[in-house]
C-alpha cells in the first residue's frame, strides 16, 4: 500500500495560507492609497508653513517704514515659523528677514506648492521621507494680495512667499504620518481576514477539512464503513463534492467487500482444483488401462470417458492458469516477434497440422521489448482458438488457414491473428473477454481471451476483435514505443 499522506504542519494550512493572503493584498491596496495621501499630507504641510510665513510678514508690515525691524522680534517670529529665513516678492517690492545668529544656507532643496501634479507630489513626498533628514527647504508659494496665503484659489503669482527651513520637521511629520497609516492599515486588514476569515472557514474550510480528513481516514481503514462521510444539505459545488465522495466511498467499500469474498472463494476453488486435477489425473490413467480391456463395451465407451476426463483436466488447468498468470507483471527483454510466432504455433498445435495451413506474413528482424512468456501467452491462446474453430471444418474443406500479420502505424504496433473459419457466434462476441461466458465451445471457459487481454494490457496495448464478413480476426496493438 502506497505511503499515507500526512496532514499539512500547522502553519502551512489551508487556513493560515488565506489570512496571509487576505492581509497581504489589503496591504498592498492600502500601499496604492497611501503614495497620495502622504503625498496630500506633505502639500498641506507645506501650505501650512507658508501661512504661517504670511501672518510673520503682516506683523512685520505693522512696523513703520522708519523704524528698523528688531531682530529679537524676527528672530521669534521665525521661531513661530519654525523657518531659517522668510522673503516677500514682488514687482512692487521685496522683503526679507532672517534669524541674526545663522547665516542664509547656500543650498537648499526646492519644494513648489503651485506645483499639483499627482508624480511630483508622489515624488516629492517619498524623497522627504528617504532623504530629508538634513537638508535645508526652500518653500514656494503664491501669496494672497493682502500678504496672506491662506486661501489657495485667491493667490496672487505675482507675489511669491519663500521660507528656509529645515526638512527635518517635515520628515518628522511625514514618518509619523505614514507609521499611524500603517497601523491603521494592519489594523484593519487583521479586522478584514478575521471577519472574511469567519464566513470563509464556516463555508469553505470547514468542510473540505472534514472531507480531506474524511479521505485519509478511509483509506487507511477502506473496508470501515464508518468512516465513510456523511454528506451535508448544501446545494452548491461543496455539497456536490461531499455527495460524490460519499458515493466513492460507498462504491469502493462494496467493491473491496466483494473483492475479498471473491479472493477467499477463488482460494478455496483454487485449493479444491487442485486436488480434483490430481484426482482426474489418476482417473484419466485408469481410463487408459481400462481401454485395453478386450470388452466390447468397455472398447465403446472408453474414448467418451477419455474425452470427458481430458475436458475436466483442460478445465482445472485454464482456472489454475488464470489466476496465476494475471498478477505477475512483464518482464521486458528484446524478442524477435516472428521467431515468437513460431514457437506459438508449435505449443497452440498448429506446427504440422495436417487440415490447417499457417501463414507466418511477419517480417523477419522485428525486434520487440516484450515479456516473451506472457505475450508467448497471448498469442497462444489466438492460434488455439483458431484452430479449435478450423478443425471442424477440416473434412469438408481444404483451404483452412491461420494467418499471422503485422503492421505499424503512428502510435501501434498491429500483430493480427486471423482464420477463415466461420467465424465467432453470436454468444461469444456479446460476452467477449467475460470469464467464463466468452467461449466459442459449449465446454469452452473462455479464459484464453481473458487472460490474453490482460497481459496485452498489461503490456500498455490492447486486445481488439475486428469484426469482418468471413473468418475471425484478433488484433494485439501495442504501443510504438516498444519498437527496438
Amino acid at each position: 500500500m502506497a505511503e499515507i499522506t500526512a496532514k499539512p504542519p500547522l502553519f502551512t494550512g489551508l487556513s493560515t495560507r488565506l489570512i496571509a493572503m487576505i492581509v497581504i493584498v489589503i496591504l498592498a491596496l492600502e500601499v496604492v492609497i497611501f503614495l497620495p495621501s502622504l503625498a496630500n499630507a506633505r502639500a498641506n504641510w507645506l501650505n501650512n508653513r507658508l501661512d504661517i510665513a504670511a501672518v510673520a510678514l503682516r506683523v512685520i508690515d505693522a512696523v513703520p517704514a522708519n523704524m528698523t525691524i528688531p531682530a529679537k522680534l524676527a528672530d521669534s517670529l521665525l521661531t513661530t515659523a519654525g523657518a531659517n529665513a522668510i522673503a516677500l516678492r514682488s514687482p512692487a517690492r521685496s522683503q526679507l528677514i532672517e534669524r541674526s545668529d545663522e547665516p542664509m544656507p547656500h543650498a537648499a532643496i526646492t519644494a513648489d506648492v503651485r506645483r499639483r501634479d499627482p508624480f511630483y507630489l508622489i515624488t516629492g513626498g517619498l524623497d522627504t521621507l528617504i532623504n530629508g533628514s538634513d537638508r535645508m527647504l526652500r518653500i514656494v508659494g503664491p501669496a494672497n494680495p493682502d500678504g496672506t496665503a491662506a486661501a489657495t484659489a485667491s493667490r496672487d503669482d505675482t507675489q511669491l512667499i519663500e521660507v528656509i527651513m529645515s526638512e527635518a520637521p517635515l520628515r518628522a511629520e511625514l514618518i509619523t504620518y505614514a507609521r499611524n497609516i500603517f497601523l491603521l492599515s494592519l489594523t484593519i486588514a487583521i479586522l478584514t481576514a478575521a471577519v472574511l476569515f469567519f464566513f470563509i472557514n464556516r463555508d469553505l474550510i470547514r468542510p473540505i477539512k472534514r472531507m480531506t480528513d474524511s479521505i485519509l481516514a478511509f483509506r487507511k481503514e477502506p473496508e470501515n464503513a464508518s468512516l465513510i462521510i456523511v454528506p451535508s444539505d448544501r446545494k452548491d459545488e461543496i455539497g456536490m463534492t461531499e455527495r460524490e465522495l460519499a458515493a466513492m466511498q460507498s462504491d469502493l467499500f462494496a467493491m473491496l467487500r466483494q473483492r475479498r469474498h471473491l479472493a477467499d472463494l477463488g482460494l478455496a476453488v483454487a485449493k479444491i482444483n487442485h486436488d480434483l486435477r490430481n484426482t482426474l489425473t489418476s482417473a484419466q490413467l485408469l481410463s487408459d488401462q481400462v481401454a485395453n480391456l478386450d470388452d466390447p463395451n468397455v472398447q465403446r465407451l472408453a474414448p467418451r470417458l477419455v474425452h470427458t476426463l481430458d475436458r475436466a483436466i483442460g478445465f482445472a488447468q485454464s482456472v489454475l492458469s488464470y489466476g496465476r498468470e494475471s498478477g505477475v507483471p512483464p518482464k521486458p527483454q528484446p524478442v524477435d516477434l516472428r521467431a515468437l510466432l513460431e514457437e506459438v504455433q508449435f505449443e497452440a498445435g498448429l506446427r504440422a497440422h495436417p487440415g490447417i495451413r499457417v501463414d507466418n506474413q511477419v517480417p523477419d528482424e522485428i525486434l520487440l521489448r516484450l515479456d516473451p512468456d506472457q505475450m508467448a501467452r497471448v498469442f497462444t491462446n489466438l492460434a488455439k482458438n483458431a484452430r479449435e474453430a478450423l478443425e471442424p471444418l477440416a473434412e469438408k474443406r481444404d483451404d483452412l488457414t491461420v494467418c499471422f500479420s503485422y503492421t505499424e502505424d503512428q502510435d501501434w504496433l498491429i500483430i493480427s491473428v486471423m482464420d477463415n473459419g466461420p467465424g465467432l457466434p453470436p454468444r461469444a462476441r456479446e460476452n467477449l473477454f467475460v470469464a467464463f461466458e466468452g467461449s466459442a465451445r459449449a465446454e469452452g471457459t473462455g479464459l484464453g481471451l481473458t487472460i490474453a487481454r490482460e497481459l496485452t494490457e498489461a503490456h500498455g496495448g490492447e486486445l481488439v476483435f475486428v469484426d469482418q464478413e468471413k473468418g475471425t480476426r484478433f488484433d494485439v496493438r501495442l504501443p510504438a514505443s516498444l519498437l527496438i
